[in-house]
């Protein structure tokens, strides 16, 4: 089995800064990618940033430029450095990892964690 633990979502002022971490733990054999994804109440999840594990990264319109995504790759861990935050980036947010579980043949799953409340307000 697989875990995800997401850490240091909270509350923040506009403009404000916000680092969030996840952990994976357990059986892991590859991991692919390494993605943050959001959801706002009443709003569809969406994806935030995403890293693969050769180190490309993509984010989503709405963050770019102000969210970074990193990842150790010794570690399974992944960062999401959130700066000039802004009240509409208010929702919980998920870690998720693809993982190859089987080469042959090949198998992919997803995992998710059980996210961290990230909530800009004056």
């Amino acid at each position: 089995q697989v875990q995800l633990v997401e850490s240091g979502g909270g509350l923040v002022q506009p403009g404000g800064s916000l680092r969030l971490s996840c952990a994976a733990s357990g059986n892991i054999f590859i991991i692919n990618a390494m993605n943050w994804y959001r959801q706002a109440p009443g709003k569809q999840r969406e994806l935030v940033a995403a890293v693969n594990s050769g180190g490309t990264t993509n984010y989503a319109d709405s963050v770019k430029g102000r969210f970074t995504i990193s990842r150790d790759n010794a570690k399974n861990k992944v960062y999401l450095q959130m700066n000039s935050l802004k009240p509409e980036d208010t929702a919980v947010y998920y870690c998720n990892a693809l993982m190859s579980i089987s080469t042959t043949p090949l198998v992919q799953r997803n995992y998710w964690g059980q996210g961290t409340q990230v909530t800009v307000s004056s």
